[in-house]
C-alpha cells in the first residue's frame, strides 16, 4: 500500500478520544479493551470514517511489565489479542491494523530496573499476542532510550516476521528524555530493516517540524513516520485543551 501510495495517514488521539468518551481518571485505555469494548470499536471506526489509512490497537501499555501492578496484571496476551481483534472487527480489511507497543515506564540500568532479559520477555509475549490477534504491523512507539527500543525490536523480531515500525518521542524540543538526536536513531536502526522510522508526540508542531528536517538531512532510506502532538496539552475548566485546532492542525501537517 505504501509502494503505491506514497504517503499513508493514520488515525489520532486515542488516549484523548477515550477521555472525551467518559473514561474515569487513573483508568488505563487499555482496561476498556475488556471493559468497553464496544467505546474501543467506536473510535476505530471513526477514524477509518474519517480517512484513516492505519489504525493502532489499544495495547500501547500493554506489556507485562507495564500492567504488573494494576488490574491487568497476568492478563497481557489476553489483552494485546482482543485489542488487535477489536480493531479488525470494525475496520475490516481495508484499513491496514497497527499493534501498537509502547516502552514498560521503566528506565534501562543502570538508571532504573529494566534489563534486557526480562524486556525481551515482554515484548515478545506482546509482539505474538499481537500478531494472534491479526495486526498487520507492529509499532514500537513513544520510546525515549535506545537501548528500550532495541530490545523491544530484538523481541518483535523473535516473535514475528511482520513489518515493523519504530517511533521515538522527542519530548525535549528535538531531542528525547535521554538526549537522542533523529540521526542517532537513524544511525542506531539502520540495520534492522525497518518498515518506517520517525517520531510521534513531542512538544509542539514548530518542532516536529524541525525533527522532521533533521531525519531528512540524514539521508534515510526508511520511510518516515511522523504523528505528532496537536501541541502541549493544558488542563481548562477540567478538560484537557490542545493549542491546535482541526484546521492548523492540518495546514502544518
Amino acid at each position: 500500500m505504501l509502494a503505491e501510495r506514497g504517503v499513508l495517514l493514520s488515525d489520532g488521539a486515542t488516549g484523548t478520544n477515550y477521555q472525551d468518551m467518559g473514561i474515569e481518571p487513573g483508568v488505563a485505555p487499555e482496561e476498556w479493551v475488556l471493559d468497553q469494548p464496544q467505546q474501543v470499536s467506536a473510535v476505530h471506526r471513526r477514524f477509518a470514517r474519517a480517512g484513516s489509512d492505519i489504525v493502532l490497537t489499544c495495547s500501547f501499555g500493554a506489556s507485562s511489565l507495564r500492567v504488573l501492578d494494576g488490574p491487568l496484571a497476568g492478563r497481557a496476551r489476553e489483552v494485546n489479542i482482543r485489542a488487535a481483534e477489536l480493531a479488525r472487527e470494525a475496520v475490516g480489511d481495508e484499513v491496514l491494523v497497527a499493534g501498537t507497543m509502547g516502552p514498560t515506564g521503566q528506565l534501562v540500568k543502570p538508571l532504573g530496573p529494566l534489563g534486557h532479559d526480562e524486556c525481551v520477555t515482554a515484548f515478545a509475549e506482546q509482539a505474538a499476542a499481537l500478531a494472534d490477534g491479526g495486526v498487520d504491523l507492529i509499532v514500537l512507539e513513544t520510546f525515549f532510550a535506545l537501548e528500550e527500543a532495541l530490545w523491544a525490536a530484538e523481541a518483535v523480531r523473535s516473535a514475528t516476521d511482520l513489518p515493523l515500525v519504530i517511533s521515538f518521542s522527542f519530548d525535549q524540543g528535538t531531542r528525547t528524555m535521554m538526549g537522542l538526536s533523529p540521526a542517532d536513531v537513524v544511525a542506531a536502526t539502520e540495520e534492522l530493516a525497518l518498515t518506517a522510522l520517525g517520531a510521534n508526540c513531542g512538544r509542539s508542531l514548530d518542532d516536529t517540524a524541525t525533527i522532521v528536517s533533521e531525519f531528512a538531512q540524514t539521508g534515510m532510506r526508511t520511510p518516515l513516520w511522523v504523528k505528532p502532538n496537536a501541541g502541549v496539552p493544558q488542563i481548562v475548566g477540567g478538560d484537557v485543551v490542545y493549542p491546535e485546532d482541526p484546521e492548523s492542525f492540518a495546514a502544518r501537517v
